[in-house]
């Protein structure tokens, strides 16, 4: 009599692929190992090796030509900039040049103004050193006689200078005229007397001479 473990599965074990004792049957036991997936194919595509470089088209050779004329046109932007900032560097040089020269002039102009304005301070004390010597009250060895050579130094340091002399010719821009003398003989207006010498302290007049001028006669 045969035992449980020979019995045979029933019709319905059967169709469920259900074997005795409710385990299903391993497919892949069959041929006792499973199929391993083949190798990929890579003999295909653009990256494959061996593959040739794509040929060059219309389009590719005019999107070549159009960046060269880009290029060559930023090359003139860039030039005409550099040639502008150029322009300007040099506009801005010059008028500091300018700038530098005129305030140079205008400093050297206020600086003569002012010694200008402490020499006109010794204009009427060296008018009363002339009349001293013109009446003999400067003579050499004495103390007022040191005193008048000091007040000249000083006067001379700071760039004060005298003019007007006798015979000169009259030029009304420096020369104060206080009185015309018709002289016979003469052709042209000079100078015969000086009354009050001028002073100028380079290029600004301190004080005109004022003087007597010889006139042709009629």
């Amino acid at each position: 009599m045969a035992g449980k473990d020979d019995e045979e599965p029933t019709r319905s074990e059967k169709d469920s692929g259900v074997g005795p004792g409710g385990s299903a049957p391993d497919s892949a036991s069959a041929d006792g190992e499973t199929a391993a997936p083949g190798p990929e194919d890579t003999t295909s595509g653009p990256g494959a090796p061996g593959a040739e470089p794509d040929d060059l088209t219309v389009d590719d050779i005019l999107g070549a030509a159009q960046s060269a004329d880009a290029a060559a046109a930023e090359d003139v932007v860039l030039a005409d900039l550099e040639s502008a900032l150029l322009t300007d560097l040099k506009r801005l040089q010059a008028e500091y040049a300018n700038y530098r020269r005129r305030t140079e002039e205008q400093r050297e102009i206020e600086i003569e103004r002012a010694k200008g304005a402490v020499a006109k301070g010794f204009i009427p004390v060296l008018d009363d050193l002339d009349r001293a010597e013109k009446h003999g009250d400067l003579e050499e060895g004495t103390p007022f006689a040191a005193i008048a050579e000091k007040i000249r130094t000083v006067a001379e340091r700071l760039g004060v200078t005298s003019y007007g002399e006798a015979g000169e010719v009259f030029d009304p821009q420096q020369h104060e005229a206080i009185f015309q003398q018709p002289t016979p003989g003469a052709t042209e207006t000079t100078i015969l007397e000086v009354v009050e010498v001028g002073y100028r302290l380079g290029s600004i007049e301190l004080r005109p001479a004022k003087v007597v001028v010889a006139v042709p006669a009629e």
